[in-house]
């Protein structure tokens, strides 16, 4: 197994698995609107106009997704921005229709129906 793929199914696994049982309804509420998404870096982000509440739900998401990046590079003797980034990937990998995400532009985007998401040469 290649160190990307190694670090993508890790941090996704790590990132998506608690974030998924333990996501409030106001917050998927946010991600299904598109007003929350993924960002290539491996963090949540606001997309649009979110309540505060929501908005203190991705500080927390993304504090949780820090420690747990910072972790698996201590362990694999590599940058945390290296995890973050392959979990990045792997969470823009698995959007659905209607849901942001942020590439290395800097700017949201929203996927389309029927669109593919996006997979930028560095997440290859």
């Amino acid at each position: 197994m290649t160190g990307r793929r190694f670090f993508a199914g890790m941090a996704a696994l790590l990132v998506t698995a608690p974030a998924a049982a333990q996501t409030p309804a106001s917050l998927a509420a946010a991600v299904r609107s598109g007003d929350v998404g993924e960002r290539y870096d491996g963090y949540m982000g606001i997309a649009g106009s979110a309540s505060p509440e929501v908005r203190r739900q991705v500080s927390a998401i993304n504090l949780q997704r820090r420690s747990l990046y910072f972790q698996l590079a201590a362990t694999r003797r590599v940058n945390a921005q290296v995890v973050g980034i392959a979990t990045g990937c792997q969470l823009i990998a698995g959007l659905r229709a209607g849901q942001s995400y942020m590439l290395g532009d800097g700017a949201w985007h929203r996927l389309a129906a029927g669109q593919t998401p996006p997979s930028p040469d560095y997440c290859r």
